[in-house]
């Protein structure tokens, strides 16, 4: 409890805190789900915290949600005024550049700084030794004199070095200031207390310094750092991670927050894509080559492009302006790609020229890295056939569980082709990240059902803990509203139209305050802004709009309907507290659109996770579609209710959430995926006795200002 900056934690709080501490000592994962805004970053903190504090670790906390970061920073100035830490968030290098140059820039000129920085100290040690042995010389040392002839002529060369370095290669000023001047009062700023990236961004700037190396180089003194999935999912990352924080894998305490969010994270870490640009790109670049690997590695990428822009034609007749994605994968043998490249090949075999393209890669990165540093060229020059040979050893080698897809899309007269290695199997990228570290807390409001997670991550043996709402009772409501289904196939039916505008008017007449309607998608979202003219302010957010903007246009308001989609960024993750919203509609089963991705997902879930006798397409169904949606659905209805202290109605508008729909709709019922707990608490009404129930409601906790509404 040293790490557990308040008087008393809550009573669920407490047993948090303990079971987590028990299995972080015996090097366990943890699986811990609580409700939104019952304090599971603490009970996860301080147990970590103390840990690591006992045993030598370092917690390292990953999140994909901003707030969450700001959450954390929070909660460890608080620790931080209680018991001393020092911890940092670490942020990519593209967002704390202070010359905004990309990756392989600053590589190249953190090299050519450093090369810099060695000589220019070489030249000094060489200066204090001539004049040691100016001075030996001085006083009747004969051989000192001839030496110090050796050495002068040392310096003359280091010194044309310099010279030629500072005229030929572009250097980095902040790095240098970095390797040349005293930065230990930076040094010790950061490690004095809890600080974020911008704060090291502006002492850093103002300063001249590089503020990310010296943030790198600060992270082996602190005892709790902050990131994002990246620096955890990403192996290559990790592995540079736990090496700025000078530790091995088993001396890292890993917490991922929003953990319900892993398996589509690591999906998207696995993808590769190759366009048919970069496949022309290479083509070009091997043409300009008098290498003798340049003829075969052209052999083959020829050969792939020609074969991917026929299969593209062959997947889409007609493509768009907007790229339509086809699976060309073959159960019973090799992908349609594949295929495609192996009957137009002939050479000396595949794998030579493939081997011949990687090998030549490598040379003509090595060539333009040179040249850039030699001044030859103002940018770093990126090498398409590095590129594409990197990407074609992974596809003739796809693991199992990658799937491979097919983009297509018309540019006026052009067509682009673009092949993808899509993996299914999260587990491939998140199974060595458990394996290798001392323990993992994921943590989450929606990571039930458990042992669908465990699965899907590949978990064993977990510590599972779950927590239900604690807050009163009396001062929330969750209703199930049985109107009628909104199958995507009767959305244009009238009188469900009808029966879902008419409930969701009364939701918002009878809300005293704002009212946040969650729909599958925006174009739903739309439908029924346009339909529906509420007394109070309607804001409705679109694909690809400033949600930030148009979350703080909503919570201005004491009296607006904010219509979004389950699918955007304003319905996870984001805060609504107190009067921001007071109810939270989400109308129908917002299942996501089923692409060819989330079918393969399915599909692959299905045959992994089917137990014997069980239909697989049910599991597939079940692991990969409803309980992503339903977890999703869950977290729009924690956006209310986020303290004792608040109130709040959550409705699903659905008959699907019903209780009678579990005997009467059987395998469209969803009720089921919910937690046991969370179903207890749902209660079934009609929609037109709706709004008498929310009247009802609010009015017991005096929340309307003056007499409630009448109902319709």
């Amino acid at each position: 409890m040293d790490y557990f900056p308040y008087d008393e934690p809550y009573g669920h709080q407490a047993d948090a805190i303990d079971a987590i501490d028990d299995a972080l000592a015996d090097g366990r994962d943890v699986l811990f789900e609580g409700p939104c805004g019952t304090g599971k970053t603490l009970a996860a903190l301080a147990p970590a915290l103390a840990e690591a504090h006992r045993t030598d670790r370092t917690v390292l906390i990953a999140t994909t949600v901003h707030q969450q970061l700001r959450q954390f920073v929070r909660e460890a100035r608080t620790i931080a005024d209680h018991e001393p830490i020092s911890a940092s968030v670490f942020r990519g290098k593209g967002s704390m550049c202070h010359r905004e140059v990309d990756y392989e820039t600053c590589r190249v000129l953190k090299e050519a700084t450093r090369d810099l920085a060695d000589l220019e100290e070489d030249r000094d040690e060489l200066r204090e030794r001539a004049d040691a042995l100016l001075a030996a010389s001085r006083d009747g040392d004969s051989d000192a004199a001839e030496a110090r002839a050796a050495v002068q002529d040392e310096r003359e060369s280091v010194a044309e070095e310099i010279s030629d370095l500072r005229e030929d290669r572009e250097i980095c000023e902040y790095y240098y200031d970095n390797l040349t001047s005293d930065t230990i009062e930076f040094d010790a700023w950061l490690a004095g207390g809890v600080r974020t990236p911008d704060e090291v961004f502006a002492r850093a700037e103002s300063a001249g310094f590089c503020g990310y190396e010296l943030l790198k180089e600060g992270l082996s003194g602190l005892d709790l750092v902050c990131c994002n999935y990246n620096h955890v999912l990403d192996p290559m990352i990790r592995e540079h991670v736990f090496r700025w924080l000078d530790r091995d894998p088993e001396d890292v305490i890993v917490v991922l927050d929003e953990a319900h969010n892993v398996p589509s994270a690591a999906r998207e870490h696995a993808r590769r894509r190759l366009a048919s640009e970069t496949i022309e790109r290479a083509l070009d670049e091997l043409a300009d080559s008098e290498d003798p690997r340049a003829d075969p590695a052209a052999n083959l990428i020829a050969t792939v492009g020609e074969a991917l822009d026929r299969v593209a034609r062959e997947q889409a007749s007609d493509p768009g302006s907007e790229w339509t994605e086809h699976s060309v994968a073959n159960p019973d043998g090799k992908d349609a790609l594949t295929v495609a490249t192996l009957q137009a090949y002939s050479g000396q075999g595949y794998p030579a020229d493939l081997e011949a393209a990687r090998e030549l890669g490598e040379a003509l990165e090595e060539r333009y890295e040179q040249a850039y540093r030699d001044g030859e060229h103002d940018v770093l020059r990126d090498c398409p056939t590095a590129t594409v040979a990197d990407f074609l050893s992974a596809w003739f080698d796809a693991p199992a569980g990658a799937h491979p897809v097919v983009g297509v899309r018309r540019e006026g007269t052009d067509l682009d082709a673009r092949a993808e290695l899509f993996h299914t199997m999260p587990g491939s990228v998140t199974r060595p990240l458990f394996d290798s570290v001392h323990a993992t807390v994921c943590m989450s409001a929606t990571l039930r059902p458990f042992d669908v997670f465990e699965s899907v991550v590949g978990l064993e043996d977990p510590e599972r803990l779950a927590y239900d709402q604690r807050f009163p009772a009396e001062r929330r409501r969750s209703y199930a509203v049985a109107t009628p289904a909104l199958f995507a196939s009767r959305r244009d039916d009238r009188s469900v139209v009808e029966s879902v505008t008419t409930a969701l008017g009364d939701t918002i007449r009878m809300t005293p305050g704002n009212v946040l309607a969650v729909f599958p998608s925006y174009s739903e979202a739309e439908r029924y802004h346009d339909r529906l003219d509420p007394a109070g302010q309607t804001v409705l957010d679109r694909a690809g709009t400033d949600g930030k903007a148009i979350r703080e246009e909503f919570v201005a308001s004491d009296d607006a309907t904010l219509f979004t989609s389950l699918w955007g960024t304003l319905t996870e993750g984001v805060s609504y507290d107190g009067d921001d919203a007071r109810t939270v509609v989400v109308v129908g089963v917002p299942y996501p659109r089923l692409d060819d991705r989330r079918e393969a997902v399915q599909a692959a879930y299905g045959e992994a996770f089917a137990e014997t006798g069980d239909d697989s397409a049910d599991v597939g169904w079940e692991y990969a579609v409803e309980i992503p949606t339903v977890r999703k659905t869950r977290q729009a209805l924690g956006r209310v209710i986020r303290s004792p202290e608040d109130f709040g109605a959550r409705i699903l508008l659905d008959e699907r959430y019903t209780q009678r729909a579990e005997i009467e709709m059987g395998e469209y019922a969803v009720r089921r995926s919910f937690p046991p707990d969370e179903r207890e608490q749902l209660v079934d009404v009609a929609p037109e006795k709706l709004q008498f129930g929310l009247r009802n409601f609010f009015a017991d906790l005096d929340a309307y200002d003056g007499d409630p509404p009448a109902p319709r």
